[in-house]
């Protein structure tokens, strides 16, 4: 896999400083972590044992440019809001067990999403911290699904696979991943490149960051 072209774009919420990403991650330098929702580990293999045929380099792809995205900015820790898991175990989880155990000192604080159905053995083999349902860290708030705005808090969520369309040249346009953000929410596109893009549930009076493999621009 060619290294990734990473571009980022600073946002400031709550007094925290974020970076967006054109990787389809955040970075929160302050607790050096990689925020992320919705790998779907597991969902290759799944439709592979139902006759469906999906190339068996899906979640290796995900796993790499997840690998390069720590490597760059040095993350210690992973914030994952959901889904970091698609079904049942299958082969896709002993591959990321293997890939897990080229970290030595890397957390992974997992929000459960409505796919994270594994046993709770499970989690405690890969040396995951599970919150139930949100994970608070300053004035930041953690969920798989976006939640009722609270003026107190923000909160950051997954589980929409946000996209949005972008206008060209007469009737031609293109959809496009993005994070959707208001005034105290901002929902992150799917990390993995085997997911649809929802362009129908947007934020009221959103800002749309969408991206490239080149770069991110507001719309």
């Amino acid at each position: 896999m060619q290294p990734l072209t990473i571009v980022t774009k600073e946002i400031t919420v709550k007094n925290e400083i974020l970076q967006v990403t054109n990787q389809r991650v955040l970075y929160w330098e302050t607790q050096k972590s990689l925020i992320l929702s919705d790998l779907h580990i597991g969902k290759a293999a799944h439709f592979q044992k139902s006759g469906i045929p999906i190339p068996k380099s899906v979640l290796t792809t995900d796993l790499e440019r997840l690998k390069q995205l720590i490597i760059h900015f040095k993350a210690e820790n992973l914030i994952i809001v959901g889904d970091l898991f698609h079904a049942g175990y299958n082969k896709d989880l002993d591959e990321f067990k293997t890939w897990l155990q080229q970290f030595n000192n890397l957390k992974l604080q997992l929000v459960k999403g409505n796919h994270d159905r594994l046993s709770n053995t499970i989690y405690e083999k890969f040396h995951i911290e599970v919150f139930p349902s949100q994970l608070s860290i300053n004035n930041l708030k953690f969920v798989h699904d976006a939640v009722e705005e609270n003026e107190e808090v923000f909160t950051i969520s997954g589980h929409i696979h946000p996209g949005v369309f972008i206008k060209g040249r007469g009737k031609q346009r293109i959809k496009l991943p993005c994070f959707q953000m208001s005034k105290n929410q901002l929902i992150l596109p799917a990390f993995s490149l085997f997911t649809g893009l929802n362009t129908r549930n947007l934020l009221a009076n959103c800002k749309n960051f969408a991206f490239t493999d080149d770069g991110v621009f507001v719309v």
